[in-house]
């Protein structure tokens, strides 16, 4: 019997959220960046492929470490 694999459910796999649009304006108006300044992930990306993504939105990833802590990191989908 084959078993389906859940990447998102990895313990290795920081959760990733996906953005509104008042959130992401925020976000860009907080840093004064433009959605072309932040880094890119693939819209097919496994760890977010059950987030519905379109191109143009953005990605919040949530990484937790035992000597910094939380930290959190932005991906525009292409």
């Amino acid at each position: 019997m084959e078993q389906e694999i859940k990447i998102d459910k990895h313990l290795y796999v920081p959760k990733h959220v996906k953005l509104s649009e008042e959130d992401t304006e925020e976000l860009l108006k907080k840093l004064n960046i433009t959605k072309k300044q932040l880094p890119r992930i693939l819209k097919e990306d496994p760890a977010i492929a059950n987030l519905d993504v379109k191109k143009g939105e953005v990605i919040k990833i949530i990484r937790n470490s035992p000597t910094t802590g939380e930290a959190d990191f932005y991906r525009v989908a292409i």
